[in-house]
């Protein structure tokens, strides 16, 4: 009697561990699901990645497995159709078929307004230090757009204002964190320079080299880096004003070491341009091209239809990049780790596996960035970001996330 009752203790306390492993297991796909998909129009929705996991009846508590709402349907996801994981809404749409790139581009952005990137003290008459930016409020990446009611689109505009100031409080209209306030800025007049002085300096403009990742032939519009152009000083994302893509022709490539990231080097084409720049948003830069340019590229292009993130998988792929000559070329990678429920531009881990471009530039390089990956035959994402650690390795937004911001 007394092992029979040690036997059905020992048999539910496995039972019981058994089920606390589950719901643990389905606790962790919770957290790593997204609670919304786009589904290709007349697919099955499923999960490439947890083939574990499927759309079962609807369980008590639970949204109905197939429940209309608002132009969507809600299913509830389901661990081997017995423990419900998430209820996640699931729309419906054509994939849309773009023209990969791989080529890379010279950048030039105008701001929206100035960038504060640094702050320091002015001496004044006596010798007093002090700076006046700071006393306003005044923060490094702060951008300010308008001083005494006049719109700023270059360096020189606020320093006119200031210098001309005579001495009087000028009224700025500052950008900080997607929220706008004024701030008094009392300039000094500086011993040293001979003219009143706000205490900050200021940048109006950036460039750099980035690869453009993909663009619609029918509208021109295209994407580019997969994640946004930052001020090097402060970090925050480039308020675009205006911008130009301009041709660029790679003239070296640092290969990257383990602790050093390399990088592409190239000299822009003076006179020449791809198209406009108008949006740098943080899944990367977006702009239209030049009939010119789109005619060009258009020809040499392949096209591919997107695939939507829950589609994408771990296992093999390619790059389309460029890291000498004019024309991209394809590379073979691995997609390492898929993270379906990341908004940001970290969606996936790429491996390089190819031996050239790993003999060519050590894996990933700077200015890499925005080169298109494919996988099964569809438009997977692009490349954002190199391990420093590994060069080899780095990150990967997916193409879904890039096309919203394309329109």
């Amino acid at each position: 009697m007394l092992l029979k009752r040690k036997i059905i203790r020992s048999a539910a306390a496995l039972l019981s561990a058994g089920f606390v492993g589950l719901f643990g297991t389905a606790g962790y796909y919770s957290l790593r699901l997204p609670s919304a998909v786009t589904v290709e129009t007349g697919k099955a929705f499923k999960i490439a990645e947890y083939p574990e996991l499927s759309c079962s009846a609807s369980f008590d508590g639970a949204v109905p497995a197939s429940g209309r709402c608002a132009g969507s349907e809600q299913v509830t996801l389901s661990l081997f159709g017995v423990i419900p994981v998430k209820n996640v809404e699931v729309r419906r749409a054509e994939a849309p078929v773009f023209a990969v790139g791989g080529r890379p581009f010279g950048i030039k952005l105008l701001m929206e307004g100035v960038m504060v990137t640094d702050l320091g003290d002015v001496e004044d008459e006596i010798g007093v230090m002090s700076c006046p930016a700071k006393k306003a409020g005044i923060c490094t990446g702060d951008i300010i757009r308008l001083a005494d009611g006049e719109t700023l689109t270059s360096n020189d505009d606020l320093q006119a204002i200031i210098s001309s100031s005579g001495g009087k409080a000028v009224e700025l209209s500052v950008e900080r964190g997607g929220r706008i306030f004024s701030a008094l800025l009392q300039p000094i007049f500086s011993r040293k320079s001979g003219c009143y002085k706000g205490g900050m300096w200021v940048r109006d403009s950036i460039a750099g080299i980035g690869t453009m990742s993909f663009f619609d032939k029918s509208t021109g519009c295209f994407a580019g880096l997969g994640h946004p152009v930052c001020d090097s000083d402060t970090g925050g994302i480039v308020p675009v004003h205006s911008g130009e893509a301009v041709p660029i022709e790679i003239t070296d490539v640092r290969r990257g070491a383990k602790g050093s990231p390399g990088e592409l080097r190239g000299s822009f084409a003076v006179g020449e341009s791809l198209g406009v720049l108008d949006g740098n948003k943080t899944s990367g830069i977006y702009g239209k091209l030049a009939p010119e340019a789109l005619e060009e590229l258009s020809t040499e292009c392949e096209e591919f239809v997107m695939a939507y993130s829950q589609d994408i998988r771990e296992g093999p792929a390619e790059i389309y990049t460029t890291v000498s000559g004019e024309k991209p070329q394809r590379y073979s990678a691995m997609i390492e780790r898929v993270d379906y429920g990341s908004s940001d531009s970290k969606n996936m881990v790429i491996k390089i596996t190819d031996k050239r471009l790993l003999e060519a530039a050590g894996g990933i390089v700077q200015g890499m960035s925005g080169s298109p990956v494919i996988q099964d035959g569809r438009l997977a994402g692009a490349v954002t970001h190199v391990f420093v650690a590994d060069p080899s390795r780095g990150y990967g937004i997916f193409a879904e996330n890039m096309a919203k911001g394309l329109y």
